[in-house]
């Protein structure tokens, strides 16, 4: 099994911030429209650099969704940004009319995504925004698991034509990625090799799934990783190719078990190749008050958690 360490920990949220930094100076149709969050959406040297081309809302994201959409017309390539409570629900039926019906190229830019929000509670968890974007015909749903991918993700969906969800976060995290990796959408990354179970993740929870891949070698248990990190569309060949190989399968992330990756992998599982499944999910539930750490323990989202999915799934295997 490879080993993944790492050397320091940043927040994906920075990631984006460095990301549309990087695209200030590299893509001159490139704008960003923020709803009163610039520094927790770290979009402070975005700003700085490029003020003509950075739009401070305030606290009115239908508004900012809105106008996203009107730059379209004019060639912008408009980026809004704030939380990802903030960023779908709020705003869906704007995302709804204005971006993805009227094929909008807008980039809907969402942090403080999941549990890991922490402290400020359930009012803030967002739980079910994958769920709310995959749904809507057309538009492209990225997860991604570190700084780095993050990042990466950030500058390669202003090529992409299209409205596109970017998800991530607020805790500082392992960055274990490539730094200069080429980001493709549509693509999983094979994380390690294996052949007793498949574990597909995304998002925080492709770390945990490392760590518990860790654990099963320990056990005698050969994992193969995947990182899903483009929810839709989703790479069915890749996951076919691997459970067919495994015969199982346990899907990870941080995200309510109805709606999320899980039920899209099941889906193409059903479809072409019926196969023991596994979820480790937030068992359809809100969040609450407390660490990061904390919330992940209790809503069954840590390394151990998978590694007992992986002990289940194993038993229903022919």
């Amino acid at each position: 099994m490879k080993k993944y360490t790492f050397t320091e920990k940043k927040d994906t949220r920075s990631g984006f911030g460095d990301g549309m930094t990087e695209l200030g100076k590299t893509n001159p149709n490139v704008v960003a429209l923020c709803a009163d969050l610039t520094p927790s959406l770290k979009l402070n040297d975005f700003e700085k650099q490029n003020p003509e081309r950075f739009f401070q809302i305030g606290i009115a994201e239908a508004n900012m969704i809105s106008m996203a959409a009107g730059m379209t017309v004019g060639g912008k390539i408009p980026f809004t940004a704030t939380f990802a409570n903030f960023s779908t629900g709020r705003v869906y039926d704007q995302i709804r009319q204005s971006v993805a019906y009227s094929e909008k190229n807008v980039k809907i830019c969402a942090s403080h995504a999941g549990l890991t929000l922490g402290e400020d509670g359930a009012t803030h968890q967002i739980l079910e925004d994958i769920g709310l974007m995959k749904m809507l015909p057309g538009m492209t749903v990225i997860n991604p698991c570190d700084y780095n991918q993050t990042k990466a993700a950030t500058i390669a969906i202003a090529d992409h034509q299209g409205p596109v969800y970017l998800r991530f976060g607020r805790p500082a995290l392992p960055v274990f990625t490539d730094p200069n990796q080429k980001f493709e959408i549509g693509k999983a990354w094979m994380v390690n090799e294996g052949t007793d179970v498949t574990i597909i993740a995304t998002g925080h929870m492709v770390w945990e799934a490392i760590l518990a891949g860790q654990q099963l070698e320990e056990l005698g248990i050969s994992a193969e990783i995947i990182n899903i990190h483009t929810i839709k569309p989703i790479d069915e060949e890749a996951i076919l190719k691997s459970v067919g190989k495994t015969g199982c399968v346990v899907t990870a992330e941080e995200h309510n078990i109805l709606g999320g990756l899980g039920e899209s992998v099941a889906r193409v599982l059903a479809s072409n190749l019926p196969t023991p499944i596994e979820f480790v999910a937030v068992n359809d539930t809100f969040g609450e008050s407390g660490t990061p750490d904390e919330l992940m323990e209790k809503y069954g989202l840590k390394d151990r958690h998978i590694v007992e999915a992986v002990q289940r799934v194993m038993k229903k295997k022919k």
